[in-house]
């Protein structure tokens, strides 16, 4: 019984600790990323590891795509970046935060 209670334990502590994870939709409704013209997110506040790390694997995710598209048109990846983070822009939902003019504003 007392094996089984560990068991449980540990099972519950597992999927609370899924449950909790932050994804990139919880951290833009949170205010914690946003947009930048860039076509990368950042971080609204620093200081966080979890967001930082979120952050970083998903700029990295999305510069992969810059790439991929640049090389496939035949065009500066810069243009691609510039392109994406205007669309990220205009597609960001009211209270969520951008950043314009280097200063993060909530739409």
């Amino acid at each position: 019984m007392k094996r089984f209670m560990y068991f449980l334990f540990f099972a519950l502590l597992l999927c609370w600790q899924t449950v909790y994870a932050l994804d990139l939709q919880t951290a833009k409704a949170q205010g914690l990323v946003g947009e930048t013209p860039a076509g990368y997110l950042a971080e609204v506040q620093s200081g966080n590891a979890e967001i930082a790390q979120l952050v970083q694997s998903i700029n990295t995710q999305r510069r992969q795509q810059y790439q991929e598209i640049a090389q496939r048109n035949n065009t500066p990846i810069q243009a691609v970046e510039q392109l994406a983070g205007k669309q990220a822009i205009e597609k960001t939902p009211a209270g969520q935060f951008i950043q314009l003019g280097g200063a993060w504003q909530k739409k």
